[in-house]
C-alpha cells in the first residue's frame, strides 16, 4: 500500500516525466481499496476451484463485469471522475465479487463440509503455510511485475508518450489473451495437486501434458490471429494512425509473447500444484532480473532498438525461464511427488489410535 501512496515520487525517482508520474499516481489511488480485496479474494478462489467449484465464480464475474462497464462510463463520462473514477469503480468491482463469492460459500450446500465457520484450527500449521505463501507471492510477484516493467523501461526512451502508448495497448492485448492461460493454470494446479494428493502418478503426468498441449494450441491460434489483424488491431483502442503504426511494428513481439503465455502459466500452475513455488521464484528471479531485463535495456539504449529492444531482451528472459520449467516438469518422477504429498498430508491426519474400540 505505501507503494501506491507514494507512487509518483517513487516514479518521478525512476526517471518517468512529471506528467506520466502525476497522471497514473491518480489512478493508483483509487486502487488501494482493490488491495484488500485482493487479499479476500484469491484465497477465496482458492478455496472454491480446489473443489472443482468453479462455475459460480464465472457467474459472478460475468455479472459483475457488466456492472463494472456501466459504472465505468457513469464515472468516467457522465460525473466526470477521470482516472480517480475508473480507478474507483474497479475496486469497487472487486469488492463486489468477494461480497457475492462469500455469500455463496455461506449459502451452498457443496461448501458446509469443508467449511464450517470460523476456528482457532485456522492456526494450525500456519509457519509452514505461511512459507509456502511467501515463496508462491515471491514467484507471482516476479512473473507479474516483469512486463510492468518493460512499460516503465519504455517510459525512459527518446518518445515515452509513443512508446507506452503503444506498449500499452500491446500489453491490454497480451493480458485478455493471459486470462485464457490463468484458466489454464488454475485448472493444473487444482488438477495436478488433487491427482497427487489422491497417490495417482500417472493422472498428474497426463494432466501436466494435456493441459499443455492444449494451452499451447491456443496461444498459437491468438499469435495467428493477431499477426492477422496487426494493421487495423490498434483501432479497437485508439483511432490515432502514428500508434497504430507502432503497434504494428510490435505485433511480431507481441505474437512471440502469447505463444510463450500459453505455456509458462501452465507450467506455473503444475508448480504450485505440486509445491514448487520456491524453486521457480528462484528461476524467476535469474531469468527475468538477471538476464530479460538487463538485457532489454542493453537492446532498447545502447543499441538504440527503442521498445522493440526492450521487448526482446524481456521475451529471451520469459524464453529461457519456459525452456527451464518445459526441463524440470517433464523429467519430473511423479511417483516421488505422490510420496511428498502424502507426507504433506499426514501432517494434517490425526495418526493416534484410539484405546478403545465399540
Amino acid at each position: 500500500m505505501l507503494a501506491y501512496i507514494f507512487s509518483k515520487p517513487i516514479l518521478m525517482l525512476l526517471g518517468e516525466p512529471a506528467e506520466v508520474a502525476s497522471a497514473a499516481a491518480i489512478f493508483v489511488y483509487g486502487l488501494i481499496p482493490q488491495i484488500f480485496a485482493y487479499a479476500a479474494n484469491f484465497p477465496i478462489q482458492k478455496f472454491l476451484q480446489s473443489q472443482s467449484i468453479v462455475i459460480p465464480s464465472a457467474y459472478i464475474s460475468a455479472a459483475t463485469l457488466v456492472l463494472h462497464l456501466l459504472l465505468s462510463w457513469v464515472a468516467v463520462y457522465k460525473i466526470g471522475l477521470g482516472l480517480i473514477g475508473a480507478s474507483l469503480v474497479l475496486s469497487l468491482s472487486w469488492w463486489i465479487i468477494v461480497g457475492a463469492q462469500m455469500v455463496y460459500i455461506l449459502i451452498s450446500d457443496k461448501c458446509k463440509l469443508t467449511w464450517s465457520g470460523l476456528s482457532s484450527q485456522a492456526f494450525s500449521g500456519l509457519w509452514d503455510f505461511l512459507k509456502l505463501s511467501a515463496a508462491s507471492a515471491v514467484m507471482l510477484c516476479l512473473e507479474t511485475w516483469y512486463f510492468q516493467i518493460l512499460v516503465l523501461i519504455a517510459g525512459l526512451l527518446e518518445n515515452p508518450e509513443l512508446a507506452l502508448d503503444s506498449l500499452s495497448i500491446c500489453m491490454s492485448i497480451s493480458g485478455l489473451m493471459f486470462m485464457i492461460s490463468v484458466g489454464f493454470n488454475a485448472a493444473a494446479s487444482v488438477r495436478v495437486s488433487n491427482e497427487l494428493g489422491s497417490e495417482h502418478p500417472k493422472s498428474a503426468a497426463f494432466t501436466v501434458a494435456v493441459v499443455t498441449l492444449v494451452s499451447l494450441i491456443i496461444a498459437v491460434v491468438e499469435a495467428v490471429i493477431v499477426l492477422a489483424l496487426r494493421d487495423v488491431i490498434s483501432y479497437a483502442f485508439t483511432e490515432g494512425e502514428t500508434v497504430a503504426k507502432a503497434v504494428s511494428d510490435l505485433c511480431p513481439f507481441l505474437a512471440v509473447t502469447l505463444i510463450l503465455n500459453g505455456i509458462q502459466p501452465v507450467l506455473s500452475g503444475v508448480a504450485v500444484g505440486c509445491g514448487w513455488q520456491a524453486f521457480v521464484a528462484y528461476v524467476n528471479v535469474g531469468c527475468y532480473y538477471v538476464v530479460g531485463i538487463p538485457l532489454g535495456c542493453v537492446l532498447g539504449f545502447k543499441y538504440d532498438l527503442g521498445a522493440k529492444g526492450i521487448w526482446s531482451g524481456m521475451i529471451g528472459g520469459t524464453m529461457m525461464q519456459t525452456l527451464i520449467l518445459l526441463w524440470v516438469t517433464f523429467t519430473t518422477d511423479w511417483n516421488k511427488e505422490v510420496e511428498i504429498a502424502r507426507r504433506r498430508l499426514d501432517r494434517w491426519e490425526d495418526k493416534k489410535q484410539p484405546l478403545f474400540k465399540n
